[in-house]
């Protein structure tokens, strides 16, 4: 039987999950987190438990914050449960990591077990809130073909955060070649800074999610 980390400050749901899962799970092991140094530690003792998650009650900085804990907590499935989640959070936490379960804290009694039985058995519990917002969602451009490969190169290190001086240092080449580089890429792609062209790079496999968030 896998751990559960209820990692809710809310008291009254705190009480509510640890009895829904003593009635559906008798035998399970039970931890709650107060913040996120605990949760980390939580998961470095139970990497392959089931976390339920309020993350609008708990002290994340930013959903960077969330991201990189979970991809560095591989073996663990996470239920997002909250009375209410941002629209522009659910999509980029979902796009991310498809594998996050969602539930609302107002959905019925069924619901919320069934989504813990999904993340008990690897599978994904989408609320319908969850879902309409997937449905809804505006996909990220895919990059086009116009790139020249050094073009691609260079747009590999801009969406890893590198500046100018420091690619041209890199790859042995002038501040002004990587500086034309940059200019015509943001040309090509239509956007107007690094962030716009790095949701090309993901798209397009030039670098991948983990080695974005870290």
């Amino acid at each position: 039987m896998r751990t559960f980390i209820i990692a809710d400050n809310q008291d009254i749901t705190r009480v509510g999950v640890i009895s829904v899962l003593d009635s559906q799970y008798g035998d399970c092991r039970r931890e709650t987190a107060g913040n996120c140094c605990e949760l980390l530690a939580l998961l470095r003792c139970f990497p392959e438990s089931v976390v339920i998650l309020d993350y609008t009650l708990f002290d994340f900085v930013s959903v960077n914050q969330l991201l990189n804990m979970m991809w560095g907590a591989k073996g663990a499935a996470w239920i997002l449960f909250s009375d209410e989640l941002e629209v522009h959070f659910l999509r980029q936490v979902l796009l991310v990591d498809p594998a996050v379960s969602v539930v609302m804290k107002q959905n019925p009694l069924q619901n919320i077990i069934d989504a813990v039985d999904c993340a008990v058995y690897g599978k994904t519990y989408l609320c319908d809130v969850a879902v309409s917002v997937l449905e809804d969602r505006v996909p990220l451009k895919k990059i086009r073909d116009c790139l020249t490969a050094s073009e691609k190169g260079i747009l590999r290190e801009i969406a890893l955060g590198k500046t100018t001086k420091v690619i041209a240092f890199e790859k042995n080449l002038s501040f002004h070649t990587v500086n034309t580089h940059r200019r015509n890429i943001f040309r090509k792609l239509a956007v107007n800074n690094a962030h716009e062209a790095t949701k090309y790079a993901l798209q397009a496999g030039l670098i991948d999610l983990m080695e974005y968030y870290i």
